[in-house]
């Protein structure tokens, strides 16, 4: 579909359409190690394997976007089957059994489930978490339901000791905290709570882990005077003054931003809606690019030179982010500026990210637009961000179109 079309009567069957009939039918075909079990995430433009090593929070990426297509569309079998050889391999190879990181998951492995990579944070976990939340309600099987609140708890662990995760830095010299981990536990507890119930694990609900993560998020790296959204900060939300601490994501503020304004809309928040549109109306102003479109990866919160030389490229996430956070604050508020902005990066994302031969969607771009290279997958990228955020405004735009024919 022409990404500069007016389907402004009808965002939802585009989301709709380029979800499954495009980017879920390129990961089912190129994707999936049917000989192996889970997903190969390194493709090629046209789908060819470029590396067969596989990382594990793909693994649970992936098997939470097709137990959420099988849950929320249509009981698809090959869904559920994607979904469950996905959280299968991970089950069989994802975790370290002794020495660093014992009891963590690894980061990557070989295609047939050898180690290769620990990492210091949690994020597997947290991924492993909503696919078996989601398997769960897919299957009927409480097995995956023990599993998601045990691989939640695990992620909880630097709540309950700082010290668990090796700091970036010498914590006696120069103590930060970033805002990553509070940010995927509120999404973690939305999806676990979504499908298994509002639990209480490690003393909290999953409604009152997002409260508490949203709190700290408002008191620490949420900064009015500035008008932005820090990514890491002092212990008592400090900004340091050096590149790390002054360096901003604008796509990952606007993340965080959608999680907010998510929470809002379902409980009929009013300070987390205010909060959410704050974050995105100051993000999109640092964020996006005035010259050639498009959002940049980082940004210097005082406007200094950032050190990263990939600082000004355009990546694919940021800009999926971009567009669930703009629906939800068009219908959220009736807006106009936010259905602009909304258009804007569709438009823009779809044009210059799109594939129109081959199918899903390129990943990292020049400033400009032109393409990087042609990678599909990498060990970063899978069937996760595109897909979600297809899945998320088709059946957003779809609600709020049926009410407006109401």
């Amino acid at each position: 579909m022409n990404p500069n079309e007016n389907v402004s009567t009808s965002w939802a069957a585009y989301y709709r359409s380029t979800l499954l009939e495009d980017v879920i039918p390129f990961w089912l075909r190129y994707g999936w190690d049917r000989a192996n079990g889970g997903f190969i995430t390194s493709l090629d433009r046209d789908g060819r394997i470029v590396d067969t090593d596989k990382s594990i929070w793909f693994q649970g990426r992936s098997a939470w976007m097709f137990a959420t297509l099988y849950n929320t569309v249509a009981p698809e079998s090959e869904w559920k089957d994607a979904a469950q050889s996905a959280f299968d391999f991970l089950r069989r190879h994802g975790g370290s059994p002794s020495g660093f990181g014992s009891g963590k998951l690894y980061f990557t492995v070989t295609r047939d489930g050898k180690p290769l990579r620990m990492r210091r944070y949690l994020y597997s976990e947290a991924f492993a978490a909503i696919a078996g939340a989601a398997l769960a309600r897919a299957t009927g099987d409480g097995r995956y339901a023990v599993e998601a609140v045990r691989f939640f708890d695990a992620f909880l662990s630097p709540f309950r000791d700082p010290n668990s995760i090796p700091p970036k830095t010498d914590p006696n010299t120069r103590p930060m905290k970033g805002i990553g981990h509070f940010m995927i536990c509120i999404a973690t507890a939305q999806e676990l709570r979504a499908n298994l119930g509002d639990l209480i694990i490690d003393g909290r609900s999953c409604t009152q882990w997002i409260d508490w993560c949203i709190e700290n998020v408002e008191r620490d790296f949420f900064k009015p005077d500035l008008k932005v959204l820090m990514e890491a900060v002092g212990p008592n939300g400090e900004v340091l003054d050096h590149f790390d601490g002054r360096q901003l994501n604008p796509g990952h503020a606007i993340e965080c931003a959608w999680f907010i304004l998510h929470e809002s809309r379902r409980r009929g928040h009013a300070k987390y809606r205010e909060m959410g549109l704050e974050i995105l109306d100051w993000m999109w102003e640092r964020g996006w690019d005035s010259e050639y479109g498009g959002l940049y990866y980082f940004r210097d919160v005082y406007g200094l030179p950032v050190q990263e030389y990939w600082h000004d490229m355009k990546f694919w996430w940021p800009h999926c982010e971009a567009i669930i956070a703009t629906s939800l604050a068009s219908i959220m508020t009736d807006d106009p500026k936010y259905a602009s902005w909304h258009r804007q990066v569709h438009q823009w994302s779809f044009q210059h990210f799109g594939d129109p031969e081959h199918g899903e969607w390129y990943g990292y771009l020049h400033r400009d637009g032109r393409v990087s290279n042609t990678l599909k997958g990498s060990l970063w990228k899978g069937p996760f961000h595109l897909p979600r955020m297809l899945w998320y405004c088709w059946k957003l735009w779809e609600e709020y179109e049926a009410c407006r024919e109401e």
